[in-house]
């Protein structure tokens, strides 16, 4: 080093990784195959807990490792106690996104490293479009390891730029809905959400077997060059989380604390992507929409996360919003709920959820809610297309409120869109396990190299030995 440098210390790096006491020595004495089970947010727990109760039924090696993304306790600590998660290691991974994604880049990489040296064959479960997803893949791919990529496939598709514009003239919703079915009218390439399309994109190529909700998502993955003799279309976890609190919906508490939810008819609102709140413009448009139905007396329920929190309070709307909270009874203001038990439990009390969510997307075509999804696009497109969502672009308040108004009113769209069939499938955990061990059973997860992929090696006259690079 000479006078014109200086050494700068990256104190973020420090968090440790957190492990069950003696876990790599348990490890090293069990021949099975590492079932690695990768979590990270709020909705990955609700979706991973099938296929990790799953795995554990078929007696499978199951280890669970908790990159630390989501760590609140109503994020994070209520779905482990709730779903019995007991993460094996925890990566404590903190910071703006690059810092998440490098730190789970080289601590998982620092397990996988490990048990590598043990010579155990690894399966990483990696769950959708969240950066744990992302840097799990690149973590994995540069150990030799291939994913399981559990929602594989999410493409954002957004409508022909003539259909959202000729939303700005009068328009009537019905028709809007009905050329919004209209597959043929959708496009791929949008950027949003962010950064989850990116995320899902960065797993692909680390992905030994594609585990794609629907046939769409399919589609997309063999358009893009996968194989597809390792792309399943088998349904989406959440399909088998909501038939589990389903049979444990008395439990619920939640109607204790919010009465008049109980009574029903409510929308449910939920504002939080990242591109809805770091737009001025996009955030109040929707807020201002809420608010106008909460005064013209329809009831609302608020889900208000960290995100929209801090949207409220940069755009100046927070005291607006808790004005209304104590003047109308038709509005309820409250964060999110701790129990996946309660979320389900309160949307079936909703008669329409107005969301920028994608999971709830699911969620609102498996419960038959109609769903008005406050975007641009979609990433779960598939639902628009059959009719069970409709999209509400944050342009104007008046469309988005226009748009919720009708869904809320109109009893030919409400049933049309309540009535469409279910997309996302039944026994999901089931089939991804399978699924892999079909793979499995005839060639190994990851084929990194041709002479691999062509089954060369496996021949007579093949020199065998290996060295780790």
């Amino acid at each position: 080093m000479n006078s014109s440098e200086e050494k700068i210390t990256l104190p973020e790096l420090k968090n440790e990784i957190t492990a069950r006491q003696n876990i790599f020595e348990i490890l090293k004495k069990d021949d099975r195959i590492v079932h690695l089970v990768l979590i990270g947010t709020k909705p990955d727990i609700i979706k991973q807990f099938p296929l990790i109760t799953e795995l554990k039924k078929q007696q499978k090696n199951v280890v669970i490792v908790h990159s630390g993304q989501h760590y609140d306790w109503n994020l994070s600590g209520s779905m482990e106690e709730e779903f019995d998660i007991n993460p094996d290691f925890n990566l404590n991974v903190r910071g703006t996104l690059h810092e998440q994604q490098s730190q789970i880049i080289t601590k998982l990489g620092f397990i996988l490293k490990k048990l590598k040296e043990m010579k155990k064959k690894i399966i990483p479960f990696t769950y959708g479009d969240t950066t744990t997803a992302a840097a799990a893949g690149i973590a994995s791919y540069l150990n030799d390891y291939a994913v399981a990529h559990v929602e594989a496939g999410l493409r954002t598709m957004t409508p022909d730029d003539s259909i959202l514009h000729s939303l700005l003239n009068d328009f009537d919703v019905q028709e809007y809905y009905e050329k919004l079915k209209e597959r043929t009218v959708w496009h791929k390439g949008s950027y949003e959400p962010f950064p989850e399309q990116f995320c899902t994109r960065v797993s692909a190529p680390s992905t030994g077997v594609h585990l794609a909700p629907t046939s769409l998502n399919k589609i997309h993955l063999i358009k893009e060059g996968y194989d597809p003799t390792r792309i399943f279309a088998v349904g989406n976890l959440v399909a088998d989380a909501i038939q589990f609190v389903k049979k444990n919906s008395h439990k619920s508490t939640i109607f204790q604390k919010y009465s008049k939810l109980e009574e029903g008819n409510f929308i449910r609102f939920c504002v939080h992507r990242r591109e809805n709140v770091m737009s001025k413009h996009r955030f109040c448009v929707l807020i201002k929409a809420m608010a106008s139905l909460i005064e013209k007396g329809e009831n609302i329920l608020l889900i208000s996360l960290g995100a929209t929190e801090k949207a409220l309070i940069e755009f100046g709307l927070k005291n607006k919003i808790s004005l209304l909270a104590e003047k109308h009874n038709n509005f309820i203001y409250s964060p999110v709920w701790p129990s996946y038990n309660d979320v389900i439990a309160g949307m079936k009390k909703c008669s329409t959820i107005a969301t920028d969510s994608g999971s709830m997307q699911e969620e609102t075509n498996i419960l038959g809610i109609p769903g008005v999804v406050l975007r641009f696009n979609s990433d779960r497109p598939e639902a628009v297309f059959k009719g069970s969502n409709i999209l509400a672009p944050p342009i104007k308040s008046e469309i988005v409120e226009k748009i919720i108004s009708t869904v809320q009113k109109n009893e030919d769209l409400r049933k049309k869109m309540k009535d469409q069939k279910k997309l996302y499938g039944t026994n999901v955990s089931k089939k991804m396990i399978n699924a892999v061990n079909e793979v499995l059973t005839d060639r190994p997860l990851f084929s990194l190299f041709e002479h691999q992929r062509l089954g060369l090696d496996k021949l007579d006259f093949w020199e065998k030995g290996d060295t780790n690079w």
